[in-house]
């Protein structure tokens, strides 16, 4: 079977900016005016909309695969990548769904821009854009869930942490996270703004069921980081995520070397080869599907001895199943980021929604990726 074409959609959704600041894709205020602004805590873009970038492979025989990348500012970008690029290395080429066939695929991807210097950041979210939708065709060509193709024993069900946080005070902020933990999420993540008493002051009030994480952000000041990181040793935080420049490695090391929170890095690399340097400093490690694929994840988890906790941020079906698939299969992930508003942009697209049940997600079922469009997704993408 051949695959016949590949199409590459840019998404951009209005969304409410104040009711979404505090979770992911906004977790801090935006300055400026426009469709995209700046952070008013550290030096970085956010988009005011919803956006993300979905890949369509179809074979000859009319078999359709769906994938996603990671795109929440410039979906153009990856989709043109997609376009111009990647899809004149896979039209035409054989696909009978064999895993071993989609590693030939992504090392052919790989190749086209590798001695260009182009190893990682829009280029990799193309990829795993495409990675997906084979992983995609591979589960429906089988009539297996994708985690079934991954795992002999793959998890049903995958325990939902929370992440991120909406009020305008630190107990408004603590009230939302203490409702989730009525229906038993017993984590949640925290960022970190501008003000580190009151990320504090929200974690002290969390319920006595709920523990919590941080996620800095990758700006806490260099020579304040250590102190700042023994407040959450004080607290038994689970994590520090992300606490400084992600190119800053001698300093992770430091900083690990001097406290008891576990480091967690993963959202701002794309491969194995990216991350190897942090092998030995972070704890847990968080590939995002829709910047690894399910190729570079898989790559990730069985060469690191720590915990894999997928990084879930703006996203729509394809990118949280893939997580979900992912998930269930690797022995050594047993949780995965919920954020309440990004699910449910997600589900409105959906025949039969991705399902959080309680503290758990249940992993789709169905073969493939287990997601169906329904008739309100035709109206954001010309296809279906």
């Amino acid at each position: 079977m051949r695959i016949r074409s590949l199409h590459a959609i840019p998404v951009r959704l209005p969304r409410d900016i104040a009711s979404s600041r505090g979770t992911a894709g906004s977790p801090t205020l935006l300055a400026g005016s426009g469709g995209y602004r700046w952070s008013t805590a550290y030096p970085v873009l956010y988009s005011v909309d919803f956006e993300t970038a979905l890949v369509r492979i179809e074979l000859e025989n009319g078999l359709v695969g769906w994938g996603e990348a990671q795109a929440p500012l410039a979906p153009e970008v990856a989709c043109s990548i997609v376009t111009h690029l990647l899809r004149p290395a896979l039209e035409g080429e054989d696909f009978d769904g064999r895993p071993e066939r989609i590693t030939e695929l992504w090392e052919r991807m790989y190749a086209t821009m590798r001695v260009r210097g182009q190893t990682g950041g829009f280029m990799l979210d193309a990829m795993s854009g495409i990675d997906i939708a084979l992983w995609d065709l591979a589960g429906k060509m089988a009539g297996k869930p994708v985690c079934a193709l991954l795992s002999d024993s793959p998890k049903s069900r995958i325990p939902a942490y929370l992440s991120g946080t909406t009020g305008s005070t630190p107990q408004e902020r603590a009230a939302f996270a203490a409702r989730y933990a009525d229906e038993g999420i017993s984590l949640v993540k925290l960022y970190y703004e501008s003000d580190w008493s009151d990320l504090l002051a929200i974690a002290d009030a969390l319920p006595s069921t709920m523990s919590f994480a941080v996620d800095a952000l990758w700006h806490l000041p260099p020579d304040k980081a250590v102190g700042m990181a023994r407040d959450l040793d004080a607290r038994n935080a689970r994590w520090l995520e992300c606490p400084l420049y992600p190119e800053e490695i001698e300093a992770h090391a430091a900083l690990a070397a001097a406290i008891r929170t576990p480091i967690a890095l993963g959202e701002s690399y794309r491969t194995l080869h990216e991350l190897q340097p942090f092998l030995g400093i972070a704890k847990i490690l968080q590939p995002d599907l829709g910047r690894s694929g399910i190729t570079g994840s898989l790559r990730i988890a069985k060469a690191f001895t720590g915990q894999i906790i997928p990084h879930l941020s703006i996203a729509m079906g394809p990118q949280i199943a893939a997580a979900l698939h992912f998930a269930a299969a690797a022995e050594n992930c047993a949780l995965c980021e919920f954020n309440p508003h990004v699910l449910d942009t997600a589900n409105t697209f959906l025949r039969a929604p991705l399902l959080r049940q309680g503290p758990d997600y249940h992993v789709p079922e169905a073969p493939g990726l287990g997601i169906e469009w329904n008739e309100r997704f035709a109206s954001i993408s010309g296809l279906t």
